[in-house]
């Protein structure tokens, strides 16, 4: 079973963290990526009463699903996350819905994915922002986040779907999901 420690971080300036991973030895592994994701859930909620997550998504041309159980969040979030492959994302999103799962809540962004061979930093523009994402052990999250001048206290460990509310509850947006056109031209 993987298990997944990350932090967030809102991105003030894209290309001065693109230089500042440079020059911490990051290697970018994808280019900026089209992501769509659904969230799926049971009739009244099961999955997100429990803490849990389960996604279809859809990078570039590649179909993945995961579960994630409930997180641990102190000053790193971390939680088992089951994934897999698929080969057809419809198809997977037929089989959910005949076993009484319906996608619940949708996001999208644009991701670029960087390494220096001991975690991950990604690259997320969304609808709502721009944000980093730091992946590894907590001590390479931290080292890695001082290297990038981003402090401690500015790393978020909410998911999207919490941003997206929060977002929404803050600009009394009338969007449903976080994509590009439900969200339009809403303020950042």
């Amino acid at each position: 079973m993987g298990k997944e420690v990350e932090i967030k971080f809102r991105i003030a300036d894209l290309r001065a963290l693109t230089r500042a991973l440079r020059r911490a030895g990051f290697k970018q592994v994808t280019p900026s990526t089209h992501e769509m994701n659904a969230l799926y859930d049971l009739p009244g909620q099961k999955l997100r009463r429990r803490g849990q997550l389960l996604r279809l998504r859809k990078y570039g041309d590649q179909w993945v699903l995961t579960h994630k159980s409930k997180g641990k969040a102190g000053r790193h979030k971390m939680r088992v996350e089951l994934e897999t492959r698929v080969q057809n994302g419809e198809q997977m999103d037929a089989i959910l819905r005949t076993l009484g799962y319906a996608a619940t809540f949708r996001y999208e962004k644009y991701r670029a994915e960087w390494s220096d061979g001991a975690g991950h930093v990604v690259l997320d523009q969304t609808p709502i922002g721009i944000f980093g994402e730091i992946e590894g052990t907590p001590r390479w999250i931290d080292r890695t986040a001082r290297a990038l001048q981003i402090q401690s206290a500015d790393y978020i460990t909410q998911t999207y779907a919490d941003l997206f509310f929060r977002w929404k509850r803050k600009t009394r947006s009338k969007a449903i999901e976080m994509t590009f056109r439900a969200v339009g031209s809403q303020e950042l």
